[in-house]
């Protein structure tokens, strides 16, 4: 690919389009395939378990997939502490119309698991996709395992950070990684499993490119008694300070952690994922588009060196659905 800043130079040169394709609606046709997972709060999915030849899953998730022939990028995306898969559904149909598969395993149960057992729970997902996934993508639909990339929200994307930083046994490489808001606990003094932030900047033992997209409104208490949901020091800016080059840090200014989550989420989960979290009074299908956006022009910059919509995000924030604040791209 060639390189961004070389590319950086050439766009300068052109006038900035108002609405970019990435915070549009793509050009596939987004399904989701339920498999093995015989509760689920998602609807409009196709449920199959029919797939004897292939092994099961380690734990139940939803595969959103284009429908279109073709070869496509695959993303794991692991959700946020005891939340549902199924709260991502928009967010992620949002991604895969973009020509991505996604596989979101449910990694929560009852109980939650501890933070290095979920670790281990999302390797074993990884190395579940070579063997399993094929057989459950429509007809003349591929899976591109050569460009493997992780993303997750809240715990879940520190959970994708400790998957690339060898935390889990996989045997997989990965192409690219997104936190969406990641946490690393409630403080710095108490932190899950495993203590993946030293707190020394560019730490982070990883050679692949990286964007964290933080939240202005994660680190403010929904009430005196409660506490932040992304609490400072445990939150996005010690992740991407811990990140090297190349690195990415855009912060959606007026959202708060959840604001990335499907509208009028049902359960007690989804009660509780509403009212625990300072939230945007603002709609959240802007911020969704954004984030999705995010993820979509940085996976198509690095897998594919398409990397005009990416480098104009960076270099004219106000481009984007959202307000986004505090941007920063180091190569």
């Amino acid at each position: 690919m060639a390189s961004l800043q070389e590319a950086n130079s050439v766009l300068s040169e052109f006038p900035v389009s108002t609405t970019l394709p990435v915070f549009k609606e793509g050009n596939y046709n987004p399904q989701i395939i339920e498999v093995e997972a015989p509760s689920s709060c998602c609807s409009n999915t196709k449920k199959d378990t029919s797939s004897s030849s292939s092994p099961s899953p380690p734990k139940p998730l939803l595969i959103f997939t284009p429908t279109t022939a073709g070869t496509y990028p695959v993303i794991l995306f692991f959700h946020g502490f005891y939340l549902r898969n199924c709260f991502y559904t928009d967010l992620l149909n949002f991604i895969c119309s973009h020509g991505f598969i996604i596989v979101a395993p449910q990694l929560v149960n009852i109980i939650p698991p501890g933070g290095q057992e979920e670790v281990d729970l999302a390797g074993e997902v990884a190395d579940w996709v070579p063997l399993g996934l094929k057989s459950f993508l429509p007809e003349n639909v591929e899976a591109n395992l050569l460009r493997l990339n992780l993303v997750g929200h809240s715990r879940g994307g520190k959970t994708a950070f400790a998957v690339a930083l060898g935390y889990s046994k996989t045997t997989q490489k990965f192409s690219a990684l997104v936190g969406i808001d990641p946490v690393a606990g409630t403080s710095v003094h108490c932190r899950t499993q495993p203590h993946i932030l030293t707190f020394n900047p560019c730490s982070f033992n990883l050679s692949i490119p990286v964007t964290v997209i933080g939240t202005g409104l994660g680190g403010v208490k929904k009430n005196c008694l409660s506490v932040p949901c992304a609490p400072d020091g445990v939150n996005h800016v010690e992740f991407f300070n811990e990140c090297k080059p190349p690195r990415a840090h855009f912060v959606a200014t007026n959202y708060g952690h959840m604001d990335m989550l499907n509208d009028g989420l049902h359960g007690i989960v989804g009660v509780m994922a509403d009212c625990l979290c300072t939230n945007s009074s603002f709609p959240r299908d802007p911020m969704r588009k954004c984030v999705g956006g995010i993820v979509v022009a940085f996976l198509n910059a690095y897998l594919e060196g398409h990397n005009g919509d990416f480098l104009t995000i960076v270099k004219e924030p106000s481009v984007a659905p959202i307000n986004l604040n505090s941007v920063e791209f180091d190569e």
